[in-house]
């Protein structure tokens, strides 16, 4: 009998909240003049029809929850973003009704606008990635997701930590946080360059982890792969996998829970939202054009790589600075104002009739003026002779690889490679990308070069983090059907899983995977 009255009052007080909230809530929208849903609103990917509505409203109306039975569907909807994603889940279980619109994707693609990551990102990797490998050529459609339930899958989707071993320089960091926590060197710099390769990657892991004040046995991590080994010979494979079993064993040796090796490619590629495209990586001693088609490095198309990477564009810098008795203390101070004072001219000839001369203080008692230098140090990427580089140009190593991969007719639509995104820190000297597209169309022939479209660094320096935190997020299932894209065997009696994903691979060592084979949905996996 208590127990009974408990719940009585309990429902009546409920009851009464949610009358006193309707009112509100009725005042608020039959105050505002357009759209019902007014600055609240979200954009609607897919506009409901009057009929959808009319049937939505019959719906409603069927219901037995009493005076709510009179709710206006788009009252309804404005309740329910008030109360917010935990509650309105909730309310999926009053009634049929009430599920039917809790499970509304618009009002789950509100929650998903109204979270710190981006909506674009959000939706580019459910569209893109949610499915695995092999990548879809047509992303999932917008009326095929259940924004519900990718919802709940990213809250319950683990922290993983992000390490982006960059060919000088690492930015590691928590994937639910918005930018990297740390830099460092990187792991193929880190420590006694003489000590074997797993000594130094254990060393430095632990030295990540540490930093983080973070257990290895706690967290998934993801790395990112620095780009080497570009050819397509066995040697070249042969290279790439040992590398990559090396960080896989590093990692499992220190009971990191999953890991996931993914090429610094084709991150900075999903951070500017493609998965097919070029990406050009000026990199710290040599710049990369990589050819990417769904996902996966093209390496039989053909890497191009130009001897030309970070590290000459501040030796170039210091040494004109030298000439022109500029003092300085260090090459930071030169790499500093190379990354605020340089830039690329869209037309070299005639920049230099200009007047270019600006100032910047690396200190507080340290300014420097610069002239020229200021697009020299950028030129030299189109034009490497300036630099005493014995090399083809930027713009003629990526109008080559656009030829091949022309030529190669991987799929019938040929607009795959004319998106081009630019990465690395020295990627980011302002007109680069403008200067290159304009090379680009002037060197290749109409039929190759229409529609090219060059992109900065989506996110900075920090591009192929932020991809790799794209990534993170995700927790593929596992399906038994689909057992024979794993390379299964028995490692320490547990079930250790190869998930073959394009550049992308995930390794399980997890005690979900002690059971038989189709229990591993389980454990996480991310893509």
């Amino acid at each position: 009998m208590v127990a009974a009255i408990s719940r009585a009052v309990t429902a009546n007080t409920w009851q009464n909240a949610m009358n006193s909230l309707i009112r509100k809530v009725w005042v608020s929208v039959t105050h505002r003049s357009g759209s019902p849903s007014g600055s609240g609103s979200i954009s609607n990917p897919n506009p409901v029809s009057e009929y959808d509505r009319f049937l939505q409203m019959m719906y409603i109306q069927t219901s037995s929850t009493g005076d709510f039975d009179r709710i206006p569907i788009d009252i309804f909807m404005q309740i329910l973003k008030i109360l917010g994603p935990r509650e309105s889940a909730r309310l999926r279980a009053v009634c049929k009704s009430w599920k039917f619109s809790v499970s509304d994707n618009r009002l789950w693609i509100y929650f998903l606008q109204n979270q710190p990551e981006p909506w674009d990102a959000v939706y580019f990797a459910e569209a893109h990635l949610r499915s695995g490998w092999p990548l879809r050529a047509f992303p999932a459609q917008m009326h095929d997701l259940s924004f519900m339930h990718i919802y709940g899958q990213r809250v319950e989707v683990p922290g993983a930590i992000i390490i982006d071993g960059g060919s000088g320089y690492c930015k590691y960091g928590w994937s639910k946080y918005s930018s990297p926590s740390g830099r460092s060197a990187t792991f193929l710099e880190f420590g006694n360059i003489e000590s074997p390769m797993s000594s130094r990657l254990r060393h430095f892991f632990s030295t990540i982890c540490s930093r983080m004040q973070v257990k290895t046995s706690t967290q998934p991590i993801v790395v990112s792969l620095p780009l080497c080994h570009y050819d397509d010979t066995e040697s070249a494979k042969g290279s790439r996998r040992q590398l990559k079993d090396a960080i896989y064993s590093t990692l499992f040796d220190m009971n990191v829970p999953a890991v996931c090796a993914i090429s610094q490619a084709t991150l900075a590629l999903f951070a500017a939202r493609r998965i097919s495209g070029i990406v050009v990586n000026v990199g710290f001693h040599q710049t990369s054009v990589v050819p990417i088609l769904h996902g996966k490095v093209m390496h039989k198309v053909g890497v191009e790589v130009v001897g030309m990477g970070a590290l000459k564009l501040t030796g170039f810098l210091r040494d004109r600075m030298q000439q022109n008795n500029i003092h300085f203390d260090s090459l930071y101070t030169v790499r500093t104002l190379k990354e605020n004072l340089c830039y690329v001219a869209l037309d070299y000839e005639a920049e230099l009739s200009k007047d270019t001369q600006a100032s910047f203080a690396v200190s507080s008692d340290s300014w420097f003026s610069l002239s020229k230098e200021r697009f020299q140090t950028g030129e030299i990427l189109f034009q490497p002779r300036m630099a005493g580089v014995q090399a083809m140009g930027l713009h003629q190593a990526v109008a080559l690889c656009m030829d091949h991969c022309h030529d190669a007719e991987l799929t019938a639509d040929d607009n795959w490679y004319k998106t081009v995104v630019l990465a690395g820190g020295s990627a980011c000297l302002p007109g680069l990308a403008a200067r290159l597209e304009k090379e680009l169309y002037g060197l290749l022939p109409i039929s190759i070069s229409s529609g090219i479209r060059v992109i900065p660094p989506p996110y900075g320096t920090d591009s192929a983090w932020f991809g790799a935190k794209l990534v993170s997020n995700q927790k593929e299932r596992c399906k038994a059907d689909e057992l024979d894209r794993y390379d299964a065997r028995i490692r320490l009696s547990t079930l250790e899983i190869l998930f073959k994903f394009s550049s992308i691979s995930w390794y399980l060592d997890h005690p979900a995977c002690n059971g038989p084979v189709n229990d591993i949905t389980s454990a996480f996996i991310g893509c």
